[in-house]
């Protein structure tokens, strides 16, 4: 990573900070592309690279002739990096919280086949299991059901289920999330999915199947986890193809 690139990142998690953190409330107008080069030393095409991507990441959405502000109502999930659900839902102000339907320790001979293979483990190895309900303003918005290595994280209780577990794992179990391998499908809501969801049954849902990783890429945890569709949006900011520019040379050539 260049010089340029690595200011570049910390500028757009300075300017993501003032959104999580609440300096800035859901539809308040955010600082101007001179105001962030200003504050934060930096060039106006910089500030307008960062506030761009923080577009694309839908923290932040322009509006015509009257400036950019703080997205409002809408939850998204980030495609390009792992971020707390309770930092997400506070940034678009709403109160995260978070329902444990079920946690207890089991092994990986009782967890469905796939989650072993997933996490390299054996049929003896001990694994955590829950199941929990995200909360947005007490709307559920996400179930999820979770394996977890057990020896990877020992101080983890029960309680810390109840809250973050990216917070847990990194700060009390000392672990550091080094990133997950995730496929998205389109579903219908199932009677039981929809009834923990509180949705009519058939209701459009994103499933998330991941396996989160940590330290030297070892698995730590396997998870399958159901979206409602009507409040969580995926964005991403996708590069040009591949060779565009070398074309666009030869065409104007």
């Amino acid at each position: 990573m260049t010089p340029n690139s690595t200011f570049h990142q910390h500028l757009v998690e300075k300017l993501r900070a003032l959104v999580r953190d609440g300096g800035f409330t859901p539809g308040a107008k955010f600082l101007t592309e001179r105001e962030i080069a200003e504050r934060f030393k930096t060039s106006r095409p910089t500030a307008n690279k960062a506030l761009s991507g923080l577009v694309s990441a839908g923290l932040l959405e322009v509006r015509r002739g009257a400036g950019t502000f703080v997205r409002e109502g809408v939850l998204d999930y980030d495609l390009e990096r792992l971020v707390s659900f309770t930092d997400k839902a506070r940034a678009v102000g709403k109160k995260p919280g978070t329902e444990l339907l079920e946690y207890r320790r089991t092994n990986a001979a009782e967890a469905p086949g796939d989650v072993a293979q997933a996490l390299r483990v054996t049929s003896e190895t001990p694994l955590i299991y829950m199941e929990r309900i995200r909360l947005a303003d007490r709307t559920p918005v996400i179930y999820e059901r979770r394996h977890v290595v057990a020896s990877l994280c020992p101080e983890m209780t029960r309680t810390d289920a109840k809250h973050s577990l990216y917070a847990c794992w990194t700060g009390k179990c000392g672990l550091v999330i080094t990133g997950a391998d995730e496929t998205i499908r389109a579903v219908n809501a199932s009677r039981a999915g929809a009834a923990l969801l509180q949705v009519p049954a058939g209701s459009a849902c994103f499933k998330i199947t991941a396996t989160g990783y940590v330290d030297d890429e070892t698995p730590l945890w396997h998870e399958e986890t159901l979206y409602r569709a009507d409040v969580y949006e995926f964005r991403n900011r996708i590069s040009g193809l591949s060779g565009n520019n070398a074309a666009m040379g030869k065409i104007r050539g």
